[in-house]
């Protein structure tokens, strides 16, 4: 069964909204798209519109990871705080 999660892309240069811990990548990942524009507006406001909420499924989510050299995903539990569990692929 296929999951949705949500990224942040960058509408200038395409790349992902990632978090850099111990010399690793992680993708940050959403549940809800309301999420993530909450996480945007809250850590970026003043640069929120030079990005976009795109939905991916879980099938792609391994593509996007080996194609962009990630370590893993970042699941932002909390968008506020940021609350964020990383996880290895």
């Amino acid at each position: 069964m296929e999951q949705t999660y949500h990224v942040i892309r960058s509408k200038i240069d395409g790349k992902y909204l990632v978090a850099n811990v111990n010399k690793s990548t992680y993708l940050l990942i959403y549940k809800e798209d309301f999420e993530a524009l909450t996480y945007l507006n809250t850590h970026g406001a003043k640069i929120a519109g030079n990005f976009a909420v795109e939905s991916i499924t879980n099938t792609q989510l391994k593509g996007i990871l080996q194609r962009w050299g990630f370590t893993g995903i970042g699941l932002v539990e909390d968008p506020i705080l940021p609350k964020i569990n990383f996880m290895k692929y």
